[in-house]
């Protein structure tokens, strides 16, 4: 009989479907109109689970599942998940740490370039017919150039290196703000988030910072000025977004790349009318190759801990 397996969030590759299928009977909890009876008929044949770093899973679900040996994380946050209720139980919560690191300091980059230099509100210049009926070029306000702008990450995790590298590509002077001085980079340690502001063209934030809210506040973002932009890739909370939307309005700030929000999926109303801001729906990680890499760790993490071995990926065992 195969191990049974309780699925929160859909994962969207079929190949891996096809292999959780093969190896695994899974219980597709995010398919169900009552997930309480399911949980009642199931949960205690559960020995693993799978879900979201946004949708984690509680302590009075675990406790639901008395046989569950693994959390299975498909994603870097951790933060909706009760780490130690799990470490007192035993069970092993695992996530995809490192494969997401190239498709979201892409994205950092991309949504940068793109609020500097107007590519969305270009594109809707085209798309709504305003260039033929205002073909002259001072119907769009110039743009800003990216290559060679200061730089200032918040955040020099395996995220924050690879914006870094990418950032120094393009002529950038890189400084950061962190817990401490990491010894292995070459890049500025700044220890006051509002001096690193103030000394940046572009701030971006890629720190996992699972416990801070809105230490992106009116005063960082004033710190910050008229022609510094914003680029959000990490918590949405760690912006508090009226204090953004504000400086947004009144030119506080230049302009703010964000592929995340407090309230997703939710977005303040006010950007959305704002041509010097560039939105994704959080989906620095939403390509085929990062997608399958979690998958794949995703498979790894469940088969190691069902084996009585300690996952690679484990936080808490």
């Amino acid at each position: 009989m195969k191990p049974e397996i309780l699925q929160l969030n859909p994962i969207l590759i079929p190949a891996i479907n096809d292999q959780l299928d093969a190896l695994y009977t899974v219980r597709r909890l995010f398919e169900q109109t009552d997930k309480d009876a399911y949980i009642r008929e199931f949960g205690p044949r559960i020995r693993g689970a799978i879900t979201g770093g946004h949708t984690g899973i509680t302590q009075a679900l675990m406790a639901q599942l008395p046989a569950l040996e693994v959390v299975a994380v498909n994603g870097v946050g951790t933060d909706a998940v009760d780490l130690a209720y799990a470490r007192s139980r035993g069970i092993a919560v695992t996530a995809t740490f490192g494969a997401l690191t190239e498709d979201v300091a892409d994205l950092a980059i991309g949504l940068l370039i793109a609020a500097c230099r107007g590519i969305c509100a270009g594109d809707r210049f085209i798309r709504d017919g305003l260039w033929v009926k205002n073909p002259q070029p001072s119907a769009m306000p110039l743009a800003r150039r990216f290559s060679g702008m200061r730089v200032g990450i918040v955040g020099m995790g395996r995220v924050g290196r690879a914006i870094a590298t990418r950032a120094a590509a393009f002529g950038c002077p890189v400084s950061y703000t962190d817990l401490r001085a990491m010894d292995d980079v070459p890049y500025t340690f700044v220890a006051d988030l509002k001096q690193l502001a103030q000394g940046s063209d572009a701030l971006v934030l890629a720190a996992a910072a699972d416990k801070a809210e809105g230490i992106i506040d009116a005063a960082v973002l004033d710190a910050l000025g008229a022609k510094g932009f914003l680029v959000n890739i990490a918590r949405g909370r760690l912006v508090n977004e009226p204090d953004l939307v504000t400086a947004l309005r009144e030119g506080r700030i230049a302009g703010a790349g964000l592929d995340v929000f407090v309230d997703e999926p939710h977005v303040p109303a006010a950007l959305l009318a704002m041509d010097n801001v560039a939105l994704q729906a959080h989906r620095a990680s939403a390509t085929l190759e990062t997608r399958t890499a979690m998958g794949e760790m995703v498979l790894t993490s469940l088969a190691q801990a069902l084996a009585g071995q300690r996952p690679d990926a484990s936080l808490t065992t």
